[in-house]
């Protein structure tokens, strides 16, 4: 699949005209035909009326033991972390239509990725979801309004504050794995999310139920941790986490992580690496357009990223999530894998990677010197 087109993403008029005339229990399988078209791989349906209890709950505990960090934003907007039916989201909602889409690309397409984007989690090699994907499930919400006179439905993406892989669970899309993601039997955790939250209601049977987690004994991701940011299974703090520091946090990585954060410049995608439910055939090629490595990362080099100004580093994220990390994150990144390169090496020494080190201190941002200072005197 390309860039999409108007053609690709325009509601479908006949099936909209069908479907406003149809039964009630039609209404899920034309959800899910639309949802088909427009390249979702998995759909299910959750009664968006009922709060989620133990979700939020252990969510709750995450804040108060501390574990978001930097992350102010997730204290925020409590009510709609619980319901998605009042003020905060849509107010009447009945419905929560749960979507996935996969990004894996498989072992020998990923193996032809410029060397810079091998060192990014898989989502961020292509283009920025938040745009794509977001579109699709906007167009999938115009077919939801379509169904019936005076339907609201509200497109997401990850742009609101709900808890998307327990609504995902409770729709039946997958089980909660150990690692904290949702992993979807036959086709892996490496999905991402949408929701469209609607006042239409289906009929009961429509609805799909909560998967059990099928994890068993194994702990193949919590042991593969580079970090050990798993506290136990099914939670990680995210204070420990390699995503965590080279994506969200604007601190730098406290020192005696330095050595564990691999080589790693944005995300990181250990804990999925390993799951034997991610052991299952990619997508077909074309599906997965969106996610190939953008052209221009075969240009950059890891040291570029300590020499461009806010303009150029703008130019240079233009449709890519890197730009999450900032500018002065993608310095730090380059930084301390510049400086595992050199522990590595051992006496040998790596002239590169000290290279890297001597620009960093004189970079303009305070902290991305700090940080290179810091680490030119422990290497």
């Amino acid at each position: 699949m390309g860039r999409e087109s108007d053609d690709t993403l325009a509601p479908s008029g006949s099936l909209a005209e069908t479907a406003t005339a149809c039964h009630a229990g039609q209404w899920a399988d034309m959800i899910c035909a639309r949802a088909a078209e427009l390249q979702f791989d998995v759909v299910g349906f959750a009664r968006a009326d009922e709060p989620l209890r133990q979700h939020k709950a252990d969510f709750d505990a995450f804040i108060e033991q501390g574990m978001h960090a930097d992350m102010a934003y997730l204290e925020k907007h409590q009510a709609a972390r619980e319901r998605l039916d009042g003020e905060a989201i849509l107010p009447g909602a009945k419905t929560v239509v749960c979507l996935a889409r996969r990004y894996d690309r498989g072992a020998e397409a990923e193996a032809d990725d410029p060397p810079l984007t091998q060192r990014m989690a898989r989502y961020a090699r292509g283009r920025d979801y938040h745009g794509h994907l977001h579109k699709r499930v906007a167009t999938l919400a115009r077919f939801v309004r379509g169904l019936r006179p005076g339907v609201v439905a509200r497109a997401l993406c990850d742009t609101a504050p709900v808890l998307e892989r327990a609504w995902a669970h409770r729709a039946g899309l997958g089980f909660i794995g150990k690692n904290g993601m949702l992993i979807v039997p036959g086709k892996g955790s490496y999905c991402l999310l949408g929701e469209v939250v609607t006042t239409l209601s289906l009929q009961p049977e429509a609805y799909g139920k909560p998967l059990n987690e099928r994890c068993g004994s194994c702990t193949l991701c919590l042991d593969a941790c580079p970090t050990e940011a798993f506290v136990r299974p099914f939670v990680l703090d995210p204070r420990r986490c390699v995503s965590y520091y080279t994506i969200e946090s604007r601190s730098t990585a406290p020192a005696e992580l330095h050595d564990k954060l691999g080589d790693d410049l944005f995300g990181c995608d250990v804990c999925q690496q390993v799951c034997p439910y991610n052991q299952v055939a990619p997508p077909a090629v074309e599906a997965t357009a969106p996610f190939e490595p953008l052209p221009r990362w075969r240009e950059v080099s890891p040291a570029r990223w300590l020499g461009v100004d806010d303009d150029e580093f703008l130019e240079l994220t233009k449709s890519s999530p890197l730009r999450r990390a900032t500018r002065a994150g993608m310095a730090q990144n380059v930084l301390l894998s510049a400086a595992q390169r050199l522990r590595q090496a051992g006496p040998k020494g790596d002239d590169d990677a000290r290279s890297q080190l001597q620009q960093g201190a004189r970079h303009d941002d305070p902290s991305v010197r700090k940080l290179a200072e810091q680490l030119l005197g422990s290497v």
